[in-house]
């Protein structure tokens, strides 16, 4: 491996840190404010928390030509998206542990590809090995008392699908606008939306929010500024089959942070299923093919 290579990939690896910490920082939050609120004011701190990066960014080459009202067009479609998966992962949150809540999170790696057969990409067979053994670990991870999905559980599984279609959607986007600001207006699109959402159906008290600063600061800083910035540096020379692995290990950290900060206790059974699902997302990336000149 080069040592740009290294250097690329041990970057991924810190940003799937922070992604896999910010599951606790959700469970965290929630424990002083409802869901909507607690997007919308961590979306709207990684909105803002994006803008002097796109300030210093935008004169830079090949990013003078971008259309900003475009982006916002984009942005607009992309917040929707974002919006819907990042509340039903919020509110499964209430019903799930953080740990849990990453592997689940964590099937977008293999959702990606399997929609992607209906805009004629193609898959490798390793691909459907992988979804065979983690569809086997989250049978073990999260189906109880016969074929019931807990409630928690199902709504982190959806915003999974929702996860998918974004990451999609940001395929067909991002090429045509400057990435950075598209990323400013799709999360302030989610806050507004999460904001008219926490008005309508939630209480919003000052003390609460003061109580869950931390949790906010770090899903808002650390979750989208942060590790956006690291994403976007180390991806434009890591291999996206080896970025994709490492972001699967988000799930990992999840668990990590689950069970120092939250004293969370995955049982056997849920550890069997979260090692399965880890192993089949891992498989799903790679390819066994052997190549001959």
């Amino acid at each position: 491996m080069k040592k740009g290579d290294l250097k690329s990939n041990l970057i991924l690896l810190l940003a799937a840190a922070i992604w896999g910490f910010a599951f606790v920082a959700q469970r965290k939050g929630m424990e002083f404010l409802g869901p909507y609120t607690f997007n919308a004011l961590r979306f709207g701190i990684g909105s803002i928390s994006l803008i002097p990066l796109y300030l210093l960014t935008r004169n830079s080459k090949g990013n003078e030509c971008f259309d900003w009202k475009k982006a916002l067009k984009s942005g607009i479609i992309l917040g929707l998206i974002l919006f819907i998966a990042s509340s039903a992962q919020q509110i499964g949150m209430i019903y799930t542990t953080a740990s849990k809540a990453g592997f689940i999170t964590s099937l977008y790696v293999i959702l990606v590809p399997i929609f992607g057969l209906f805009v004629n990409r193609k898959v490798t067979k390793t691909l459907w090995v992988g979804v065979l053994i983690a569809m086997i670990g989250l049978y073990h991870l999260s189906i109880r008392d016969g074929l019931t999905l807990v409630l928690g559980d199902s709504l982190i599984f959806a915003s999974a699908i929702f996860f998918a279609f974004h990451i999609l959607l940001i395929g067909t986007f991002a090429p045509k606008h400057n990435i950075i600001l598209l990323s400013v207006f799709q999360f302030a699109i989610t806050s507004i939306l999460s904001l008219f959402a926490a008005l309508y159906l939630e209480e919003i008290a000052l003390h609460s929010i003061q109580d869950a600063a931390i949790p906010i600061l770090y899903g808002g800083l650390f979750s989208v500024g942060i590790a956006f910035t690291l994403q976007s540096y180390a991806q434009r020379k890591a291999h996206p089959a080896h970025a994709a692995i490492i972001f699967s290990f988000e799930s990992v950290f999840a668990l990590i942070g689950g069970w120092l900060i939250l004293n969370e206790v995955i049982d056997l059974r849920a550890g069997i299923g979260s090692l399965f699902m880890l192993v089949g997302i891992i498989i799903s990336q790679l390819d066994f093919k052997s190549k001959t000149k």
